[in-house]
């Protein structure tokens, strides 16, 4: 029999694509407001592995990657997903979205994010919300899965995840030296 534990906190990480670059800056302060400092922002990608979103948001997209510097609890991801969701709705313009964004979290062994949209690999947590086991981790490295997006499959952007991950391995570690109620939530 296994004995329940509280899982450990993990990195909370976004994308956010839009074809308005200045909306991108402007919804990472607001996600900043919400969910503390980001700790770090990638460099402007272009995001056109798909043309899926352009009927609705326009075209060229551009995308910025991001995390926080606060550990988070897994289960919060819901919360977190009506949030920015919130936060995609305000920039809404004839009820079409001007920005797309996607929270998830590293932990050591995997990569999720949370979605609205069911299918086969996401498993259900509540709200009409679900997780998405995007990245594995194995071998020293974050490997897509079968249904992993090609652009989360990218060379560069698994490279992103890996160092994110040190650095959240480096900050569990330096926890565990700070010893049991020195942990901020």
């Amino acid at each position: 029999m296994s004995t329940p534990e509280e899982a450990r906190r993990v990195k909370l990480i976004s994308s956010l694509f839009s074809p308005e670059q200045d909306l991108i800056e402007k919804a990472i302060k607001q996600m900043e407001g919400y969910f503390g400092p980001a700790d770090w922002v990638s460099e402007k990608l272009l995001f056109n592995r798909t043309k899926y979103y352009a009927k609705e948001m326009g075209w060229p997209l551009y995308r910025r990657f991001i995390s926080f510097s606060r550990l988070i609890s897994p289960d919060s991801i819901v919360d977190i997903k009506l949030a920015t969701n919130r936060i995609e709705n305000e920039y809404l313009l004839e009820r079409r979205r001007r920005i797309n964004i996607d929270p998830g979290y590293i932990a050591l062994e995997r990569l999720v994010l949370a979605t609205g949209k069911n299918y086969v690999h996401r498993i259900y947590l509540k709200k009409g919300l679900y997780a998405d086991l995007t990245l594995v981790f194995h071998a020293g490295t974050f490997k897509p899965l079968a249904w992993t997006y090609p652009d989360y499959s990218d060379e560069k952007v698994i490279g992103y995840f890996n160092m994110l991950r040190n650095g959240y391995l480096h900050h569990l570690r330096e926890e565990e030296k700070e010893g049991p109620g020195d942990n901020y939530a």
